[in-house]
């Protein structure tokens, strides 16, 4: 009477797998009209037609996040992060419509895959620089770092980078700041390579300045050379739309940014 048992499991693993298959492919076909749109459509679109696709995506988002994982947590959060670069990459429909998505997007690869590094620098920018949600990427930061230690994923300690960042320049939250430049330097610390040793010693340094309560004119300057590494990796990438998105930030704050011709940055905050 035992031994079927082996099959019956097989059996249940299978209709299960059949299950996750058809929830994905239903996925995958409500993102085909949304890719079609996108080959066909032309400099003449509407802003109806591009809020229009925004609905379908929200529908389609909403969907993903209600729908079974049943073992396939992973292969969903990728799914949703190419649907995510699609997203962020059309610049003529954001500039209409914005990035108001961008926090589902990362919500949803979050649940689904917390230690998925990759997905994070390019979703905490998103976030935070775009959608102006940085709050929003703070706390699925700190949700994510709850799934990684020093070792897993490698090189995580890139997160409590990216946390401390957000932190420091638009939530001017300097204890939290401090705490988790803290802990990139511990985290990165562990790793032997040059890299890392650069980003522990780094971010040891920017946690010991932040601890020391420095005043409002050093946190000011600490600020400003943070947004000015942000510009100059903007330019080396010849990434004109961050460029861009930074530079209306600092203005909207009252500062103001200087770049030379040999490619020197200044930034001064008021």
């Amino acid at each position: 009477m035992v031994l079927p048992s082996r099959p019956i499991q097989l059996n249940q693993s299978i209709i299960f797998s059949l299950v996750a298959l058809l929830c994905l492919l239903g996925i995958g076909f409500l993102q085909f009209p949304r890719l079609n749109k996108l080959i066909t459509r032309k400099q003449t679109a509407s802003i109806e037609d591009f809020k229009r696709e925004v609905e379908t995506e929200r529908l389609r988002l909403n969907l993903i996040q209600k729908i079974p994982s049943l073992g396939f947590d992973n292969l969903i959060a990728n799914w949703v992060y190419l649907g995510f670069l699609q997203y962020f990459g059309d610049d003529l429909a954001r500039g209409q419509t914005g990035y108001e998505l961008s926090p589902a997007y990362f919500e949803i690869i979050v649940d689904r895959d917390p230690r998925f590094l990759g997905s994070y620098i390019s979703l905490t920018a998103s976030v935070s620089l775009y959608a102006g949600k940085p709050e929003k990427s703070v706390a699925l930061m700190a949700q994510g770092l709850k799934s990684m230690s020093p070792k897993i994923p490698p090189q995580s300690y890139y997160v409590w980078r990216y946390k401390a960042i957000d932190e420091l320049l638009f939530l001017a939250d300097i204890k939290s700041a401090q705490r988790s430049f803290a802990k990139a330097g511990e985290w990165a610390s562990t790793y032997p390579d040059a890299e890392s040793q650069n980003v522990a010693a780094i971010s040891r340094r920017t946690a010991q300045f932040l601890a020391g309560n420095p005043d409002k004119q050093r946190i000011k300057n600490a600020q400003e050379a943070i947004w000015g590494s942000v510009i100059v990796n903007a330019l080396q990438a010849n990434d004109r739309r961050t460029l861009d998105q930074v530079t209306r930030q600092i203005e909207a704050r009252g500062g103001k940014i200087s770049i030379t011709p040999e490619g020197g940055v200044s930034v001064k905050l008021p």
